[in-house]
């Protein structure tokens, strides 16, 4: 597969690194789809390679970039001046979509806190161009109760200070049930496990709105959660699919755990999302 790496900067004049993965151009002049791929809170872009080199060899071309404060972007690690400059980065990444190839279908896909991103884009904002959203894991809502402290200091300190910054609760052994997984991501020195105010109140409150303000699905749409995730809440993304209408797929791993992309049954997962990919091109 091909490499390229580029970058912007968002609405805060932070720098945005972006990069893609793309199929060997020997074996098709273009890809058969671009998936536009964003990922969770305290990692970054790089650490999904893997499911590239899947996609890639599929025929399918992956675009993503380090949230701001995270990875190799610039910015306070784990902070986002506003949180709806989130939204920015999805728009970046399809406007290089269609820069790149016009006419080749494109889908988003949203792990985490960005599977609950992509979900609030879907239901808030525009999306015209989009063939479909996948969002595994989505932070609709924590499978842990937050301190109802820090919730508290966050939401007062939010207006004033959003950079005031707290360790995000994150249990790195609730990732994967594969060891090796879990040792990689706590070495990785582009992880961390920081959060603002902004940050973490902009996407609880992201999460909560989704949940209350679902109801018809404009495009299709493929939920996946483990039933294990002991990060985001797999009851909350059950919730989400009762009520949501319109051409809503679900589907709970038994035993799984967070980064079901990086789970024991990772290839079924991406086999399972390459499927209904093709299922609505």
């Amino acid at each position: 597969m091909k490499h390229t790496e580029f970058s912007w900067k968002n609405p805060a004049n932070v720098k945005i690194y972006a990069q893609g993965w793309w199929p060997d151009a020997a074996r098709q002049k273009q890809p058969k789809g671009i998936i536009l791929l964003i990922h969770g809170l305290g990692e970054h872009s790089s650490r999904y390679e893997h499911v590239a080199e899947f996609f890639t060899h599929h025929g399918f071309a992956i675009l993503t970039c380090d949230r701001s404060g995270h990875g190799k972007s610039g910015g306070k690690r784990g902070h986002i001046a506003k949180y709806e400059y989130v939204y920015d980065d999805i728009v970046k990444l399809h406007s290089e979509a269609s820069r790149r190839h016009s006419t080749v279908p494109v889908f988003l896909y949203g792990h985490s806190m960005g599977g609950g991103i992509v979900l609030d884009y879907l239901l808030q904002k525009k999306h015209t161009g989009l063939k479909g959203v996948i969002a595994t894991s989505p932070l609709l809502e924590p499978a842990f109760k937050p301190s109802p402290f820090l919730l508290f200091l966050g939401k007062m300190i939010r207006p004033i200070y959003p950079k005031f910054t707290q360790d995000n609760q994150l249990d790195a052994n609730l990732i994967s049930r594969d060891k090796l997984v879990v040792e990689a991501y706590t070495k990785d020195s582009l992880n961390h496990s920081k959060v603002t105010s902004e940050t973490a109140i902009g996407m609880l409150e992201s999460g909560q709105n989704s949940l209350e303000t679902v109801s018809k699905v404009s495009l299709p749409l493929l939920l996946l959660h483990g039933s294990k995730d002991g990060i985001t809440s797999p009851i909350a993304t059950q919730r989400f699919a009762e009520k949501a209408t319109g051409d809503v797929s679900l589907k709970i791993w038994e035993g799984g755990y967070h980064e079901l992309h990086n789970d024991p049954d990772k290839l079924e997962v991406l086999d399972h999302i390459y499927q209904w990919i093709l299922q609505k091109l």
